[in-house]
């Protein structure tokens, strides 16, 4: 039966697509949809996850939504479906960017079923016209594209995200696939909470990406750094990506780099959509050789020809990383990733990580100014009555939705609920729910430093944090070329990878890696920690779990 199905998805792939072979996880991802689950499929930049949802719609009666987080990738994905080579149906995009008659033609197509796939930003769902139309002609699949942007946890957060969840309970809960390049365990596991999906399988391919060569370089000097780091990028082959901590370094690499030659632009959050769309144009036609960036950028980017990405300063997280990483060598050609490390960027990780907080007082104050209200009301209109930012607000809201203290309609308004008890204490449970994604935060950070600083195979210690259990060496990292990683002690190891394991004082937790004599396990309450093995055993320490 499994033989006939792949040969039969192989099939779709091929007439639908022109594809010769779908690629690791595709396959897998389509036969779980077309069983009508709950999908959650982790796979890299690159490799083929529109074509997941695109043959699965063939195959299943009804229409598809598409929620995807930017205009210009939302634009790019609506082309490739309208390809001549390309037979999965029409499609059509709602954004703030089309006029009214243009909105009202589209839902007429939809209705009628002249339409197979309608992509919409999350802020969409923020218009009760847009609901009303969903409801009277209900998707058969919901497709959730680059949806780490649920989680609280990275940098690519969107807030109007945290209510897809309502807006697919009130469609009738059709089947839903969620869509993401980088997503370590406690990422997925919020991404199926939030989303509210029904025993999901989850499936985890192709993070390992052979043809990029991993490699560290230590500085304790800054000038020595920014040097270095200049002669390294003429002599290594472009088009590459630079990715820094600060707006303020983007310009001033990118003078330092334009300075000696390199054809350098700057691409940061402060400049203005028009600047932004000029930089990223430019690199992308390769009139840049080099965009230097913040984490602005990169999302939805597909350059088949990026020959280095280079980090300046240290990423806040492996997901992070890995994600950015994966722009080079889309095409399967060499290329070269490097982390310039000093130490003293993770004093600046950490203190992006610590701010923001919230106190009792302004979690209180938001919950009595929405029980005031007569009627619901959307954060839009609460934002003038309290003074907090947003994101901050909708991040508020999210957890006193999770506590039962207000109830979000689909539209993103909210009311106080029945069940509102005592705001204090429920206060006192958001205020902790901040100190423990503060503490997963701090301890990611802390795993990004274990990368820079690991003696062990580079590519063994990311394809770990992924819940891959690898064990060979990969022989194209910088520990691996130098003869380091063949040194390390290969200590025993009785505890499996990915088992889980019981802490006295920290509960419990996931085996990730060894390293030497230490052990790593990602604990669900406080994250990731580095344990000495030989004192964890000798003082009783960790217990094995039955699962």
């Amino acid at each position: 039966m499994a033989r006939k199905r792949s040969v039969s998805i192989q099939k779709l792939a091929q007439t639908h697509l022109g594809y010769d072979d779908l690629r690791p996880g595709q396959e897998a991802a389509i036969a779980s949809v077309l069983e009508h689950c709950d999908t959650l499929a982790v796979m890299p930049t690159g490799s083929g996850k529109s074509a997941i949802y695109q043959l699965a719609a063939t195959r299943i009666p009804g229409s598809t939504i598409v929620v995807s987080p930017l205009l210009a990738l939302q634009k790019d994905q609506v082309e490739s479906i309208d390809k001549e080579d390309i037979d999965v149906g029409n499609a059509a995009v709602i954004n703030s960017t089309i006029t009214a008659s243009e909105r009202a033609e589209i839902f007429d197509r939809w209705h009628n079923g002249k339409l197979e796939f309608l992509f919409l930003a999350p802020e969409q769902f923020n218009n009760i016209d847009t609901i009303e139309h969903l409801q009277a002609a209900p998707p058969s699949l919901f497709v959730i594209d680059e949806a780490h942007c649920i989680s609280e946890w990275g940098h690519s957060f969107r807030p109007d995200y945290l209510r897809l969840g309502t807006v697919i309970e009130t469609l009738g809960h059709p089947t839903t696939l969620a869509l993401t390049a980088t997503a370590s365990p406690p990422v997925r596991e919020e991404i199926i909470q939030r989303l509210g999906m029904n025993n999901p399988r989850i499936i985890v391919r192709g993070f390992d990406r052979p043809n990029l060569r991993l490699a560290v370089e230590n500085y304790d000097d800054e000038d020595e750094k920014q040097e270095i780091f200049v002669k390294r990028i003429q002599q290594l082959t472009k088009p590459g990506i630079v990715y820094v901590a600060t707006r303020k370094a983007t310009e001033s690499l990118t003078d330092a780099l334009n300075q000696v030659g390199v054809r350098a632009i700057a691409y940061h959050a402060g400049l203005k959509t028009k600047e932004r769309e000029q930089a990223q144009n430019a690199f992308m036609s390769d009139e840049a050789e080099v965009i230097v960036a913040t984490t602005a950028f990169g999302m939805g980017v597909d350059k088949s020809n990026v020959r280095f990405v280079l980090h300046y300063n240290i990423s806040d997280s492996i997901d992070s990383y890995y994600q950015e990483i994966g722009r080079a060598g889309r095409a399967g050609d060499p290329a070269n990733i490097i982390l310039f490390y000093t130490p003293h960027d993770l004093n600046l990780r950490k203190f992006f990580s610590g701010g923001g907080k919230l106190d009792i007082d302004q979690i209180i104050e938001l919950a009595n100014i929405v029980r005031q209200q007569s009627e619901p009301i959307h954060p839009k209109a609460l934002k003038p009555l309290i003074n907090l930012s947003q994101t901050k607000l909708k991040i508020t809201l999210s957890h006193l939705e999770f506590l039962g203290v207000i109830e979000t309609l689909p539209t993103g308004e909210v009311n106080i609920s029945e069940n509102a008890t005592d705001l204090t204490q429920v206060a006192q449970e958001v205020l902790q729910a901040q100190e423990r994604k503060i503490k997963v935060e701090r301890s990611r950070l802390e795993m990004m430093r274990s990368y820079a600083e690991v003696q062990d195979c580079r590519r063994k210690f990311l394809l770990n944090y992924f819940g891959d259990p690898r064990e060979e060496l990969c022989g194209n990292c910088d520990n691996c070329c130098a003869g380091i990683a063949a040194q390390q002690n290969d200590s025993r190891k009785p505890y499996p990878l990915n088992s889980r394991i019981l802490h006295k004082s920290w509960g419990e937790g996931t085996v990730m890696r060894y390293e030497g004599d230490k052990i790593v396990i990602l604990f669900d309450e406080v994250g990731y920690k580095t344990i000495s093995l030989e004192a964890a055993l000798l003082r009783g320490l960790l217990q094995r779990l039955n699962t």
